[in-house]
């Protein structure tokens, strides 16, 4: 049985900057809104913002465009940064505690290169009972 999903977290990219490939060959992929400042569009996936309820919490999932990979950690300054400001780190790093105070831990291994028109999702299960029972 599945458990329904709800987003807390929707956009569209709207352009990947030039060195996003070789952040993503380090397992890093960094987010910033379309409003970003021009010095970070080279190194950021920019993205238009459609629902933006809550950042990502352990236990979350985090779709970029086909794939989904489930948080593992979250730093303190994660939901103020990605609500405010449209920034997030996505590392893959399998950690169960983030480093640094802006990063989001995810599974080691590849991460999807984006392209302009992909979704950048967050959703969270609907209900936590059946977490609750485990």
């Amino acid at each position: 049985m599945s458990t329904a999903m709800t987003t807390v977290y929707d956009t569209t990219v709207t352009a990947v900057g030039s060195q996003v490939p070789a952040f993503i060959e380090h397992g890093i992929l960094i987010f910033f809104g379309e409003q970003a400042p021009a010095e970070l569009h080279d190194i950021s996936v920019l993205h238009r913002v459609d629902v933006a309820d809550d950042g990502p919490r352990p236990g979350d999932v985090v779709h970029l465009g086909e794939e989904s990979l489930e948080v593992l950690a979250v730093g303190d300054v994660v939901r103020d940064n990605l609500l405010n400001l449209g920034h997030l780190d996505i590392k893959a790093d399998g950690l169960t505690e983030a480093k640094l105070p802006g990063d989001v831990c995810v599974r080691k291994g590849p991460i999807p290169l984006l392209a302009t028109g992909d979704a950048f999702r967050i959703t969270r299960p609907a209900t936590t009972a059946e977490q609750d029972l485990s």
